[in-house]
Parts: C-alpha cells; structure tokens; sequence
C-alpha cells in the first residue's frame, strides 16, 4: 500500500466515522465550565453576589452550555458552522475572565464580625481563571479540528462526485 493510497483510505474513512475528537473536547469545556460555575457560585462573601449582573451569568452559564453541547454534536457530524461557532464561543470563554473573576478578585467585601475581605481570594481566582482557559482552549482546539476534518471531508467528496 502506497503513502497516497493510505491516504485516500484515511480520507474515505471519514464519511463513514463521526469526529469524536472535538465533539469530546467540547464536553471536556462544558465540563470545566461547570466545575467554574460551581466554584463561583458556591461562594457566599458579603452580598456582592445578589446583584442583576450576577443572574445575567447564570443564563450567560446556561446558554453557553447548551451552544456548546450543540456544537458537540454538529462537529460530531462535521457540520462547518459548528466548528466556527465552537472558535467562538472559545474566544468568549477568555473575555468572561474579564468580568465576573476579575471583579469578584479586585472587590472588598464587608462580612459582618470581620474585616473586610475579597469576594474571591487568589486560590479561587487563580482556579477559575485556568478552569477558563482550559474551557477556551479546548473549545478553539476542537472547532479548528472540525474545521479541518470538514474541509478533508469536503474536498474528498467532491473528488469522488467527479469520478
């Protein structure tokens, strides 16, 4: 067998297999997404997070998850919008560290009997700003993958419509 004829085999294989590869990665990020929801929202500092901007993140949170599970599948089944939606919503992932993380570290809160205290301490930020980046990470990873694997895809069934 050839290193062309491999080659070939390789690309006809992917119309008849599922791009497991991002559709996993992309439930690896809603899972870090949800250990960051967890941590964030388990904290309890003062009243800092009984605030509009905080019930904003909560549907922001749900309605991530749910793009993101939909991008699961659609680049499971190399659907091309998916694998640039999944870029997006990575890119996303980064500037939420920007807000809610960043605010929460940089606040004093007053608890009563106690001095005042950050919202949320160094450990935690620290935490949640790689569970973030993980979350992003394999979000972009997985839509270039889908991206790439499509376009093979694509190529190759155009190659055999000719024929």
């Amino acid at each position: 067998m050839t290193e062309n004829s491999a080659a070939v085999i390789k690309r006809d294989r992917l119309r008849f297999t599922k791009n497991k590869t991002s559709s996993a990665m992309i439930l690896a990020a809603i899972a870090a997404n949800a250990l960051y929801f967890v941590s964030i929202y388990r904290t309890d500092v003062g009243n800092y997070y009984y605030r509009l901007f905080i019930g904003a993140s909560i549907v922001y949170n749900l309605v991530f998850m749910l793009v993101a599970f939909l991008c699961s599948e659609g680049v499971k089944n190399y659907k091309m919008g998916y694998a640039y939606t999944s870029i997006v919503v990575g890119l996303l992932q980064i500037g939420r560290i920007f807000y809610l993380p960043r605010e929460a570290h940089e606040t004093q809160s007053t608890v009563v009997g106690s001095e005042h205290l950050k919202v949320m301490q160094d450990d935690q930020f620290n935490y949640v700003v790689i569970l973030l980046c993980i979350s992003a990470a394999l979000l972009v990873v997985a839509g270039v993958i889908g991206v790439m694997k499509t376009t093979t895809l694509r190529k190759h069934q155009a190659e055999l419509d000719k024929k």
